[in-house]
């Protein structure tokens, strides 16, 4: 079974470097020194149709991946993918009280439509939505129950200080962030 060492490896390289050795083989066993590279890894390899066993030792968390047999991946399984960026917490360029009762109308208004985003992404200020105290927590954890991811760049959660603030979502990286908009059928920005 081929082996990727990941250990001491700063956000996406771990990510990157499964991916490439992914392309490979169907066996792979992949060793992190952190929860967030295990879950940014294990997220990227379960999505490509691998099936992923995690087991914590004393030098690390190996990650055994194997190629699921006749499992349909999420990007074959989909039909028409709409990705939405949310690159700020408020919506629009004008006065911030109305940019944070527009977002709030956005985010509800988003749970009563048809079709859903398969992705919504937040960056910049925009992950302080994601986390304890936004008004909009309701309305994306409605989104969730109804298959809609949720990811919150952790380089700005990191950056702003919000990180251990996370209500809702998932912390990602930029190499699944920049691989959900290119797999997206139509990317908006809001």
């Amino acid at each position: 079974m081929k082996t990727v060492d990941a250990r001491g490896q700063a956000c996406p390289q771990p990510v990157i470097l499964t991916r490439k050795a992914l392309a490979e083989t169907d066996e792979l066993l992949v060793i992190v020194d952190n929860d967030t590279a295990q879950m940014n890894v294990s997220r990227m390899a379960e999505k490509a149709g691998y099936r992923v066993d995690a087991e914590c030792k004393a030098d690390g968390i190996y990650l055994y991946m194997a190629k699921s047999a006749g499992q349909a991946t999420e990007e074959s399984k989909r039909t028409k993918a709409t990705v939405i960026l949310v690159p700020g917490h408020t919506l629009g360029r004008g006065t911030a009280e109305l940019g944070n009762i527009l977002i709030r109308s956005f985010f509800h208004t988003l749970n009563e439509v048809e079709p859903l985003p398969v992705t919504v992404i937040f960056i910049n200020s925009g992950v302080r939505l994601v986390t304890e105290g936004s008004e909009v927590l309701e309305d994306l954890r409605a989104l969730c129950e109804k298959g809609v991811e949720v990811v919150a760049c952790g380089t700005c959660l990191n950056y702003y200080g919000w990180k251990d603030k996370v209500a809702v979502g998932q912390v990602s990286n930029m190499y699944s962030i920049v691989e959900a908009l290119l797999r997206a059928d139509s990317v908006i920005s809001i």
